[in-house]
């Protein structure tokens, strides 16, 4: 369900759950993910070689040891959802671990990675953002009791519970959240507040258009 505050119109705020996202194959055909959430990019802002979002929101399935597709234009950040951990190993030879509970990495898009399984699958949240177009900024956060969430104009944020249940104020019209589920705010002309309450942990996303975009 999508809902519009009655002081901005503008404004939307809705609820995925788990089940709804879309399993598709990765961009080089090496791996699965579930599609959370696409921005589409604006016609005018679209450029060949560029996928056509200004950011995106997934969970990789790591299943072998892969390369990771390229996205140029791209910055990326990969969270540990489960699983015993993937060994990100770059082109360029860095090489940087994600281990339980979540640990997680910011890269561009365009650099050349394979992920090699630690002990057995993983599941990953993924991140995605054009960085001529957009900020990102990601935090992992407990839940415990009521969260206040302030969504300043232009921006979104979207809340992914890994665990636990969580539910929006009444006056938002959202489904509570369940395990696995994500919520998309998204404040139109005017700044918005949503209060979150529930059990549980979080990951919360913050992205910004930039001025100049």
């Amino acid at each position: 369900m999508i809902s519009a505050h009655d002081n901005d119109p503008t404004a939307r705020a809705w609820a995925i759950a788990a089940h709804e996202y879309r399993r598709e194959r990765w961009r080089n055909q090496l791996g699965w993910t579930r599609e959370i959430y696409a921005q589409p990019t604006p016609p005018a802002h679209a450029r060949a070689g560029v996928p056509e979002w200004d950011w995106r929101l997934s969970i990789a399935e790591i299943e072998r040891d892969a390369a990771f597709s390229s996205f140029p234009g791209i910055d990326r950040e990969l969270v540990l959802l489960s699983g015993n951990g993937v060994r990100l190993r770059f082109d360029d030879g860095e090489v940087h671990a994600l281990h339980p509970p979540h640990d997680r990495l910011r890269f561009a898009g365009e650099r050349g990675v394979t992920g090699e399984l630690i002990d057995g699958p993983t599941h990953d949240f993924n991140l995605m953002w054009r960085r001529d177009r957009f900020d990102a900024a990601l935090w992992h956060r407990p839940l415990v009791g009521p969260m206040v969430l302030f969504v300043d104009p232009a921006a979104t944020w979207a809340v992914h519970l890994i665990g636990g249940r969580a539910a929006f104020g009444a006056e938002s019209g959202l489904a509570p959240l369940a395990t696995g589920d994500t919520a998309i705010l998204q404040a139109g002309r005017q700044r918005q507040r949503h209060v979150l309450e529930g059990g549980g942990e979080t990951l919360l996303v913050r992205l910004t258009p930039l001025a100049q975009a």
